[in-house]
């Protein structure tokens, strides 16, 4: 987009303000509002900065002590928005615009760290090969009753016709329509702001649904994840009550997911995963043979949170292990049933807490080293998952460890990167330590 065309393009919108954004390391917004005539301004000379330490913080706001990884200078890096992602912002009163943008150092070189350009970098990797990655994110979330008070659980909201779901009602239409206007409203902005939705379906939870982004570039569906938790959580309050994508918000709930479908093309645009026969391709069961070795090694990048693991249990369709089967949701990788020019696999490990930048990126990234290493996968197997060996960690801090541990990521992801991102999940480790939490207080105050 050139310099005319941008002005152009606000003017016939009339766009006031434009929200600069930035992902964080927990895929959490952060950036600068920026009035018209000063946005145009800062994309021609490139003088938008902000501080560095925007991707060191946590995700109760704090920092790390390592005074390596978070310096007390906090030197800033120039923010370059990405021009292609600039879209209508819907639901403000004055009518405002939002863009993502880069990071990037006074010298040129792209921040390595921040969460964008650590899959950029990857999508390089495919690139540099005649490859494109292809995904398309499934989003699970919860709508609640309006919670004030954290120590209190959280509760389905009443729905239009005054009562609120205590059962599952998975694929449920008419619960569904318990929502319609939020839902309506949802799917108006969505398409104001340019996202790209593809099915709705009421999930096994009360209050919870599902959202499907249509397959396309991965970067572009990161964003897309990126904005549409946004635009669900904005019009959620709009109607009165909340949305979250804790990967496990309530008890006695299954948990939500961002269900990962992944393919990749050749340069003529076929589907490397095939062969013409439509047969599974080498290249395919490498795929899963990669993924199949290192995802377990390097789950906090697919499930970041303390929360995250209470989703990981053998009930409703959440997997504890990296098995993989045909058409079988008991997996952790689910290759549905397609043609050749379909064949994928989907990770259904990430949660929907997870940042979609870093989930997307870990993914392709798994296999595409089982490809370039040709891993050879476990046989796929029928019947229940469950049954086999769990190999996935259980809390944060197993797979933090396995991370930090897992040598062949390093390369590609760089030293910084992780030893920022660890970093950033000690430091929540240790203040969700500090926490007595009310089953503490209820089992032990008064017995032991």
């Amino acid at each position: 987009m050139t310099k005319e065309e941008l002005k152009q393009w606000m003017a016939a919108r009339a766009i006031a303000e434009v929200e600069c954004i930035v992902p964080d390391m927990n895929g959490i917004i952060r950036g600068k509002v920026l009035p018209a005539p000063k946005f145009l301004r800062v994309v021609e000379d490139q003088s938008l900065r902000m501080p560095s330490s925007i991707f060191m913080v946590t995700v109760a706001g704090g920092y790390p002590e390592d005074l390596d990884i978070a310096p007390l200078s906090d030197p800033d890096v120039i923010v370059i928005p990405d021009l292609s992602t600039l879209r209508v912002a819907p639901g403000y009163k004055t009518q405002t615009a939002y863009v993502i943008a880069d990071a990037h150092y006074s010298g040129g070189n792209p921040v390595e760290i921040a969460p964008r350009n650590v899959l950029r970098r990857i999508l390089n990797l495919y690139a540099e090969r005649g490859w494109t990655p292809v995904v398309a994110p499934e989003l699970e979330f919860y709508l609640t009753a309006t919670n004030a008070d954290p120590d209190l659980p959280l509760h389905t909201p009443a729905g239009r016709s005054g009562r609120a779901e205590t059962v599952s009602e998975p694929y449920g239409l008419e619960a569904i329509n318990e929502y319609e206007d939020l839902i309506e409203e949802l799917y108006d902005f969505a398409e104001r702001a340019g996202l790209e939705l593809d099915t709705l379906i009421h999930e096994a939870g009360a209050g919870q649904l599902e959202i499907n982004l249509l397959h396309g570039d991965a970067m572009a569906r990161a964003d897309q994840a990126l904005l549409f938790k946004r635009i669900v959580r904005q019009v959620a309050q709009r109607h009165g009550i909340h949305a979250t994508f804790m990967a496990k918000p309530m008890q006695n709930q299954p948990g939500s997911a961002m269900h990962i479908h992944q393919s990749v093309i050749d340069a003529d645009g076929n589907n490397i995963f095939a062969l013409p026969d439509g047969s599974d391709s080498p290249l395919f069961h490498a795929y899963i043979g990669g993924l199949q070795r290192l995802l377990p090694q390097i789950a906090p990048l697919f499930a970041p949170n303390v929360n995250s693991f209470r989703r990981m249990k053998p009930a409703h369709d959440a997997p504890i292990n990296v098995q993989w089967g045909l058409d079988n949701r008991t997996c952790g990788l689910r290759v549905p049933r397609s043609h050749g020019t379909d064949r994928r696999v989907e990770n259904r490990l990430p949660g929907a807490d997870a940042n979609p930048y870093l989930a997307i990126a870990s993914s392709l990234l798994c296999g595409l080293i089982g490809m370039i290493d040709n891993i050879e996968p476990r046989e796929a197997i029928t019947g229940s998952a469950y049954r086999m060996a769990r190999t996935l960690p259980r809390t944060l801090y197993e797979a933090l460890d396995r991370f930090a541990n897992c040598k062949p990521i390093r390369q590609y992801l760089g030293e910084d990167f992780i030893s920022t991102f660890i970093a950033i999940k000690q430091a929540e480790l240790d203040a969700y330590q500090e926490v007595i939490s009310s089953w503490e207080r209820e089992h032990l105050l008064l017995k032991v």
